[in-house]
């Protein structure tokens, strides 16, 4: 198909780059801490089967203990109550994996201020500037926040009085699941919601309201600085597990140079 090899031969020529949208998956990477009172995830873990010795001369190989929420990973609408009837991670349809991408970055904004919230006038505002976000795609959310992915304690940045990460708000997260024509939410925090989340009206909007409406989420990306406002596809691959919640995923990104 010339379509396809028109796409090979970009690639080759790097006339479209391949950016890995991934955080490394290791014992150190950063799990979401729920209040004591509720079970939590565990963290990313390896233990080794053989490595070319006696239990098996010729292989290395190992066995892998993480929760389906752990690093990098693809929210499936069945994680929340709001779609308790909805798609699993192994339902969702394989053609939704590959997807155009809007990247909004308030990055500087939320510098300033941890707490920051994204709002639908600043969706408007960025529309104003780049178009309207794409039918059946991605917005992206750029905050600067894989900057402190190798930091569990920055990550999270959590005090007494709670978590401090960026999120969007109450009123935005339902516009985006009942109005927007994007199928999914990608942030570089934790999860998509902002950590002072679990105090808001409904608590953790962007689950409740994005997941109920059937659409999905990415969170923990990396690298969302290098791709531009408009113009990225991305492929985000989680593994079918059935009637899983999510699952950790290898998420890329197709972009012109």
């Amino acid at each position: 198909m010339p379509v396809l090899q028109n796409l090979l031969d970009a690639l080759r020529t790097r006339t479209v780059e391949v950016i890995d949208l991934t955080a490394p998956l290791h014992s150190g990477t950063p799990v979401l801490q729920l209040p004591p009172q509720f079970a939590n995830a565990s963290p990313f873990g390896v233990t080794e089967i053989s490595r070319y010795d006696d239990r098996g001369p010729a292989w290395y190989w190992n066995n892998i203990q993480t929760s389906e929420h752990t690093g990098t990973h693809f929210d499936a609408p069945v994680h929340w109550v709001t779609a308790k009837d909805g798609e699993d991670i192994a339902q969702v349809p394989a053609a939704r994996l590959v997807a155009p991408a809007a990247v909004l970055d308030f990055s500087a904004e939320c510098e300033k201020n941890p707490d920051f919230l994204l709002e639908i006038d600043h969706v408007r505002a960025w529309e104003s500037e780049h178009g309207p976000l794409p039918e059946g795609g991605w917005l992206l959310y750029r905050t600067g926040w894989d900057s402190r992915s190798e930091d569990a304690a920055a990550f999270l940045n959590a005090d007494e009085t709670g978590s401090h990460t960026p999120g969007i708000s109450v009123e935005c997260a339902k516009w985006l699941a009942e109005e927007a024509p994007v199928m999914g939410l990608g942030a570089e925090t934790v999860g998509t919601d902002a950590g002072a989340a679990h105090s808001f009206d409904p608590p953790f909007p962007c689950h409740s309201y994005m997941l109920g409406a059937g659409k999905y989420g990415l969170t923990q990306l990396q690298n969302l600085a290098q791709l531009p406002p408009t113009g990225a596809v991305v492929i985000a691959g989680p593994l079918p597990i059935v009637g899983g919640s999510g699952s950790p995923a290898r998420v890329l990104a197709l972009v012109e140079p």
